[in-house]
C-alpha cells in the first residue's frame, strides 16, 4: 500500500511540475542575496532516505482516535445507565395505563431534568429530538415560519453548520430574507455589524457557540444581550459546546439551544432542544404526529437513548472542570510539540476565544489528504473538503480568509475525555515525520528553502 501511495505522490508532483510554467519575478536585491543551495552529499541523502523510509511501517490493531468533533466514544457509565431500558424496562414512555409506561416515563423525565440542569434551564423547556441537526431545523424553520406573517428576516453566519445553512436556504426558497454575516480573520463575528444588520423585520438570530471545524468560541453573552434588547429570538447550535464549557441559558439570554448526545460521550441518535417558555418562544413543528414533546416534536421518545443523554449530561456537569484541564493540557502539548519542530504551521481560528479540544492546523506546502493518508494509524479529519467528492477547500476556512493552499493543507485534531498523553505524543511525532517527508518531495518547499517568495510567481497552465 505504501509503495502505491509513494508512486501516486511522485506521479502527482511530476505532473504538476510538467504542466505548469513558472515565471519567477525576482528583484535584483533578492537575487543577489540568495545563495545557491549546495547539492546534498551522498551521506546526507542516505540519512534522509533512512529517516523518511515508510516501507517497514506496519499498523497493528485499530488506529488511535483523535476526531472528537465528529463523535465521541460512549462513556461506560452512560451505557450502564441505559442497559436496563434496553432489556427489562421496555415500556413506551407515553403509555399512561400501566406500570411499564410509568416506569419508563419516570426515567425519561429524570433525563430531562439532567439535561436542563447542565444548561441552567427548566425541565419543561427541554425537548428530546434525534440530534442537533433536527434541533437546528426545528429552531430555524419553526421560528421563522411561525412569525413569518409579520417578520421575514433571519440572520446567521457564514461559518455555521451545514444543517443551519441549508435550513436558511430552504427559508429563502419560501420568500424569507436571510443575512449570512461574514466573520473576522480569527473566526469571530463583528458585534457592531450584527447590531446594524438587525431590523424590525428580523425574527431570529442563529449563531453557533463553538465552531465544529476551528473551535472558535463566539461571544454568546454579548450576542444574547443584543438580541434581547432588540426583541429578537436568539438560537445557538451548542452541539460542540454543551458539557465542555459552562453555559447558562438565562444569564446568556439564549432562547433556543441545540444539543447532541454523541458529542458529550452519550449515545448516537438522540439530542435535545431547549425552547424558552418565558418570554415564550413559539414554533411551528416541522413534523406531524401524536403531539409528544409539547407538540413540538411528535414521535415516541426513545427511552434508552434519552436516559443515556441524561446520564451523559450529568457526568459532563460533574467532570467539566477536570475535562477542561485535561483537554487544555493535551492540546497545548500537541501544539507545542508540533510547532517547535516544524516551521510554517498555522493555527486556524482565534487562539484565545476557543475550545482547545478542537485544534485546526495548516501545514504549509503539504497536501492535507496526503498527510491524512500517511497518518493512517491515527483517526483524524481534514479541515478541507478534499475528503469528500468536492475538491473545494472548507467553506469555514474560506470564510476566515485562509489562502486556498493553506485551506487544503489543514488537519483537525479532536481531543477528548479519553485521549491519553501517549496518543498525543505519538500523533505529534508521526505528524512531524510525515510533514517533513512530504515537504522533501514538494517542489514548492524547495523553492521556499531557496528564498523564493511564492507570491511573486505567476503560474500559467498549458
Amino acid at each position: 500500500m505504501q509503495k502505491v501511495l509513494g508512486r501516486l505522490q511522485a506521479q502527482v508532483l511530476r505532473s504538476r511540475a510538467t504542466n505548469a510554467v513558472v515565471t519567477v519575478v525576482r528583484h535584483e536585491a533578492t537575487s543577489s542575496k540568495t545563495a545557491t543551495k549546495p547539492a546534498a552529499t551522498s551521506k546526507e541523502f542516505r540519512e534522509r532516505q533512512v529517516r523518511f523510509n515508510i516501507k517497514n511501517e506496519q499498523t497493528e490493531g485499530r488506529p488511535l482516535y483523535l476526531d472528537a468533533q465528529a463523535t465521541t466514544p460512549m462513556d461506560p457509565r452512560v451505557l450502564d445507565a441505559m442497559l436496563p431500558y434496553l432489556t427489562n424496562y421496555y415500556g413506551n414512555p407515553h403509555s399512561r395505563t400501566h406500570a411499564y409506561g410509568w416506569e419508563t416515563e419516570q426515567a425519561v423525565e429524570k433525563a430531562r431534568e439532567q439535561v436542563a440542569t447542565l444548561i441552567g434551564a427548566d425541565p419543561k423547556e427541554i425537548i428530546f429530538t434525534s440530534g442537533a441537526t433536527e434541533s437546528n431545523n426545528i429552531s430555524v424553520k419553526g421560528v421563522a415560519r411561525f412569525y413569518g406573517t409579520k417578520k421575514r428576516h433571519v440572520i446567521t453566519t457564514q461559518t455555521e453548520h451545514k444543517c443551519v445553512l441549508d435550513s436558511c436556504r430552504a427559508l429563502e426558497n419560501e420568500g424569507f430574507k436571510v443575512t449570512y454575516l461574514p466573520v473576522l480573520a480569527n473566526g469571530l463575528i463583528d458585534l457592531q455589524q450584527l447590531e446594524e444588520t438587525i431590523t424590525p423585520e428580523t425574527s431570529l438570530v442563529s449563531i453557533m457557540t463553538v465552531n465544529n471545524e476551528i473551535g472558535v468560541k463566539q461571544p454568546i453573552d454579548e450576542i444574547g444581550k443584543l438580541c434581547r434588547s432588540r426583541r429578537v429570538f436568539f438560537h445557538t447550535d451548542a452541539a460542540q459546546a454543551v458539557g465542555k464549557i459552562p453555559l447558562d441559558v438565562n444569564s446568556m439570554n439564549i432562547d433556543l439551544m441545540s444539543i447532541s448526545g454523541h458529542k458529550i460521550y452519550g449515545p448516537k441518535g438522540v439530542g435535545a432542544l431547549y425552547v424558552r417558555r418565558r418570554p415564550r418562544v413559539r414554533l411551528e413543528p416541522i413534523q406531524s404526529g401524536g403531539g409528544q414533546e409539547r407538540g413540538l416534536r411528535s414521535g415516541t421518545v426513545p427511552a434508552p437513548l434519552a436516559v443515556g443523554l441524561g446520564a451523559a449530561a450529568e457526568l459532563a456537569l460533574q467532570e467539566m472542570d477536570y475535562d477542561k484541564k485535561w483537554v487544555d493540557f493535551l492540546s497545548n502539548r500537541l501544539l507545542d510539540r508540533i510547532s517547535s519542530a516544524l516551521p510554517h504551521v498555522i493555527r486556524n481560528g482565534d487562539a484565545i476565544a476557543t475550545y482547545n479540544g478542537c485544534l485546526n492546523l495548516s501545514f504549509a506546502y503539504v497536501e492535507g489528504e496526503s498527510l491524512l493518508m500517511a497518518l493512517k494509524d491515527v483517526a483524524l479529519s481534514s479541515g478541507s473538503a478534499c475528503t469528500s467528492a468536492s475538491l473545494e477547500p472548507s467553506y469555514v476556512l474560506r470564510a476566515i480568509g485562509t489562502d486556498e493552499d493553506l485551506a487544503h493543507s489543514s488537519i483537525r485534531f479532536g481531543i477528548g475525555r479519553f485521549t491519553t498523553i501517549e496518543e498525543v505524543d505519538y500523533t505529534a511525532d508521526k505528524c512531524i515525520k510525515h510533514v517533513e517527508r512530504l515537504r522533501e518531495m514538494s517542489p514548492l518547499w524547495e523553492m521556499v528553502q531557496e528564498g523564493i517568495d511564492l507570491k511573486t510567481i505567476q503560474w500559467s497552465q498549458h
